[in-house]
């Protein structure tokens, strides 16, 4: 299984940013091979708009099957809703701790967005 979590880093240490659309980076971690690919979204980083949609469509294109990020804004919910990829937020500091809740099931799956649209 492929897991995106949004960072501003390339390594399981590097810090979970809590914003998804907006995130500098996504690392996709595959469990099955013990893997991590960075996937650079200066794209949605820098659009004056539709930044959630653009990173929800760059994920739902990597494979991923689940999301691990701080929040989840409606429209980047509703894109990976709809591709099945499930999402979970944290306050984790670390990819790596974000990793290990996620592996023993204390992340709860997200039913909603959690943020509004367009708030930094």
């Amino acid at each position: 299984m492929k897991v995106a979590f949004s960072t501003s880093g390339d390594s399981l240490e590097a810090p979970i940013d809590s914003r998804f659309g907006r995130a500098p980076r996504f690392i996709i971690y595959d469990d099955a091979s013990g893997t991590l690919q960075v996937i650079d979204n200066s794209q949605g980083l820098n659009a004056a708009q539709g930044a959630g949609i653009q990173a929800a469509e760059t994920i739902a294109r990597s494979g991923a099957s689940c999301v691990v990020t701080g929040h989840c804004g409606p429209k980047a919910f509703r894109v990976l809703s709809a591709a099945g990829i499930r999402i979970f937020t944290t306050d984790a500091p670390t990819v790596a701790e974000a990793l290990e809740r996620f592996r023993s099931g204390k992340l709860t799956q997200s039913a909603s967005a959690d943020v509004a649209g367009h708030w930094a």
